[in-house]
């Protein structure tokens, strides 16, 4: 197929990126909601979910770096591309909301911090609890950001050098971020 083909198909280059962008988001939020189980305990269904992502993204390298690496020059990610976005973050605060509503997670101050984070991060984040204040939803932020970073340093070759053993220092640091949400 010639190059100029693809417009068959798609109208522009970024309907065309778009459509990618969905489509890898949904494969991923797909491999991370088949890696939850809600029988497990929350450490270890956040484990388990970080760990699919980590795979999704080794397997997927190409896809990952469309998603997470560069921005692409000129392009504006529609609104179109939010829910399959979102999947993974809806994962993890589905995690962490069962935890805090199970009483799996240590009572937090119930603060909140008008501005920090929005009511929607606030949905994803497991939604309104007494164990679940903006002390806690900063610390999932910052984990689920994490997640990111790390398996972006191990994808573009970061990590050579400094780390043996990719596997476990991945195990090592995912727990870390567990606690530190107090799962």
């Amino acid at each position: 197929m010639v190059s100029s083909a693809v417009y068959r198909y798609f109208p522009s280059r970024d309907d065309l990126l778009t459509r990618l962008i969905i489509d890898g988001y949904d494969d991923l939020g797909a491999a991370a909601e088949d890696a939850d189980d809600p029988t497990a305990t929350p450490a270890a269904r956040w484990l388990a979910v970080c760990r699919a992502v980590r795979g999704w993204a080794k397997a997927h390298p190409h896809e990952y770096a469309l998603l997470y690496g560069s921005p692409v020059p000129g392009y504006q990610a529609p609104k179109d591309t939010v829910p399959a976005a979102s999947r993974v973050g809806i994962v993890l605060g589905r995690i962490l909301g069962e935890a805090a509503r199970s009483g799996a997670l240590p009572p937090a101050a119930g603060e909140r911090d008008p501005g920090l984070v929005s009511d929607d991060a606030v949905a994803v984040l497991g939604g309104e609890h007494p164990s679940l204040d903006d002390a806690v939803r900063v610390r999932a932020l910052f984990a689920w950001s994490a997640i990111y970073g790390t398996i972006s340093f191990e994808l573009f070759g970061h990590f050579v050098g400094s780390v043996e053993d990719g596997d476990r220092y991945f195990d090592r640091v995912m727990g870390e971020l567990a606690a530190l949400i107090g799962l």
